[in-house]
C-alpha cells in the first residue's frame, strides 16, 4: 500500500490534561456536597452570571419574540428535517415477541429514558444547531423530561435564537449554567430538576471529562474531543469546493484535524493552494481558529487506488466523511468507520451540521470504529422478558439445570429442580450430578 503524505499534521497533543481531570473532580464533590448554592457560585466564577438558574416561562417567551421571523423560519425547517428523521429512525425499531419453543415466549419492550439533560455549547459560537440535535431527538424518542444546560453570556444571558430553539423542541426546563456546573445540575437533579439518566451533547475538554467522570452513575451519549472532518476526493473533484469544506470544519478551532485524502498529486496541490486564501477571507475569530487548525492538524494524504483512500479513512475513522469522487455507490457500500458520511459535491457537512436532519453529535478522536452518533436509540433501552408455560418446562428446567452444576452453581440448578418436582411429582428427569455425589 502506498500513502504519502503532500502534508502531514503535527504530533497529536493530548487533549485531556491531568489538571482538567483534578479540577472537574473537584468542581463535581464540591457541587454535590454543597448543592445549588455552590453551583450558583460557580455560574458566576466561571460564567459571570448572578441571574437565576432556570430560565422563566416569561424570559423565554420574550426571548422568543425577539428571534426575526426569518431566522425563526429557518430553525423551524431545521428542526422538521431533524425530527422527521428521528421518526424515521424510531420507526426503525420495533417491539418483539416470538415463541422459540412450545410454550417458550420471550420478547423486546422498548422504554424511553425518563430524564435526559442536554448540554448546549456557546462560548465562541452560538450553538443553535446543538440544541435542535439534542432536545429534538429526545423528544422523538419519548423522553418524558428534558433539561438543557447552556453557558449564558455575562450581562446579556442565553442568545434568543438557541431560547427559541429549545422551546420549539419541547425543552422542559432551561439552565443558565456553563460547564461542569452545567452538567452537575442536571446529573445531580438541582433546581427543580429530576436527576438525569443521560447526559448528551458537545462541549469543550470540561464538560466531556465531567460526563466522563460521572458515567456509570447516568448514561451519555459519548466521550467527545475535538471535532474532525475528512474529505475523501478524486481527480475529478472541484478544488474550491475541497478548500473550502477544509476550511469549513477548521474553523472549530486549532485541536480540530481536517484530512484531505485523493489519488490525485494535481487535486492535492491545487487544493494547498486555495486553502490559504480561503483562511484568509474569514473574518475574526474565525479566521485564526481555522489558521491554527490547518497549521498543526491539517493533512493531506496522497494514496494510488480508490481502495487504499477507503481503506485510510477507515482506520482514521473520521468524525464526518465527505467523498467527492466517482461511483458514490461504491463508497456508500465500501467505507466502514466514520461518524456521518456525506455523498458527493452537492452536499457539505455543514448541511448535516445545521439543517439536512441527521444528527451532528458525533464520535471523534476515532470513535467511530466503534459507536455511532446521538440517536434516537441512545434514549430507548432495548429489555427483555420471558415467559414459560408448562409446555417448555420440561428441557428447558433440566438443560439448565445440567449446565448450572457443570458451571458449580448449585443455587441456579436446584430453582430449576424445584420447578420441575411441583409442576411433573413423581417423575425422574436427568438434572446432572450433585456436589458430593459419585455420579
Amino acid at each position: 500500500m502506498s500513502v504519502r503524505f503532500f502534508k502531514q499534521a503535527a504530533a497529536e497533543q493530548a487533549s485531556l490534561t491531568a489538571e482538567v481531570q483534578v479540577t472537574v473532580a473537584r468542581i463535581l464533590a464540591e457541587i454535590e456536597a454543597g448543592g445549588e448554592t455552590v453551583t450558583c457560585h460557580y455560574a458566576e466564577q466561571l460564567d459571570g452570571w448572578t441571574g437565576p438558574a432556570v430560565i422563566p416561562r416569561a424570559e423565554i417567551e420574550a426571548a422568543s419574540a425577539a428571534v426575526p421571523e426569518r431566522l425563526k423560519d429557518d430553525i423551524r425547517y431545521a428542526h422538521d428535517n431533524i425530527a422527521a428523521f428521528a421518526r424515521a429512525q424510531l420507526a426503525s425499531c420495533r417491539e418483539t415477541e416470538v415463541e422459540l419453543r412450545p410454550g417458550l415466549k420471550v420478547g423486546q419492550r422498548l422504554i424511553p429514558i425518563a430524564a435526559a439533560g442536554a448540554y448546549v455549547p456557546g462560548g465562541r459560537y452560538s450553538h443553535i444547531a446543538s440544541a435542535l440535535m439534542t432536545v429534538t431527538t429526545a423528544k422523538v424518542a419519548g423522553v418524558a423530561h428534558i433539561a438543557t444546560a447552556t453557558p449564558p453570556r455575562p450581562g446579556t444571558g442565553i442568545p434568543p435564537a438557541i431560547l427559541y430553539a429549545l422551546d420549539l423542541c419541547g425543552a422542559d426546563a432551561v439552565l443558565a449554567l456553563g460547564g461542569v456546573q452545567g452538567i452537575a445540575a442536571m446529573a445531580f437533579g438541582q433546581f427543580g430538576l429530576p436527576p438525569a439518566d443521560i447526559l448528551v451533547g458537545p462541549g469543550n475538554a470540561y464538560v466531556a471529562e465531567a460526563k466522563r467522570q460521572l458515567f456509570g452513575r447516568v448514561g451519555i451519549d459519548m466521550v467527545a474531543g475535538p471535532t474532525d472532518s475528512m474529505v475523501i476526493a478524486d481527480a475529478g473533484a472541484d478544488a474550491d469546493l475541497v478548500a473550502a469544506d477544509l476550511v469549513g470544519q477548521a474553523e472549530h478551532g486549532p485541536t480540530s484535524p481536517v484530512w484531505l485524502v485523493t489519488d490525485s498529486a494535481d487535486l492535492a496541490e491545487s487544493v494547498m493552494a486555495r486553502v490559504p486564501a480561503c483562511i484568509a477571507s474569514l473574518p475574526e475569530p474565525n479566521r485564526t481558529a481555522a489558521a491554527a487548525a490547518w497549521s498543526g492538524r491539517g493533512e493531506v494524504v496522497l494514496c494510488d487506488t480508490r481502495e487504499e483512500m477507503a481503506a485510510h479513512a477507515d482506520r482514521i475513522a473520521p468524525e464526518h466523511l465527505h467523498v467527492q469522487a466517482a461511483d458514490l455507490g461504491w463508497w456508500r457500500g465500501r467505507l466502514r468507520a466514520y461518524g456521518s458520511l456525506f455523498l458527493g459535491a452537492a452536499t457539505t457537512v455543514a448541511f448535516g451540521d445545521k439543517a439536512a436532519g441527521t444528527n451532528h453529535v458525533l464520535p471523534t478522536s476515532g470513535a467511530a470504529r466503534y459507536t455511532g452518533g446521538l440517536s434516537v436509540h441512545k434514549f430507548l433501552r432495548a429489555v427483555t422478558w420471558q415467559e414459560v408455560s408448562p409446555e417448555a418446562l420440561r428441557d428447558l428446567a433440566a438443560v439448565t439445570a445440567r449446565i448450572s452444576r457443570h458451571e458449580g452453581m448449585e443455587g441456579h440448578a436446584r430453582s430449576a429442580d424445584l420447578r420441575l418436582e411441583k409442576a411433573f411429582p413423581g417423575e425422574r428427569f436427568d438434572l446432572g450430578a450433585t456436589p458430593g455425589s459419585s455420579v
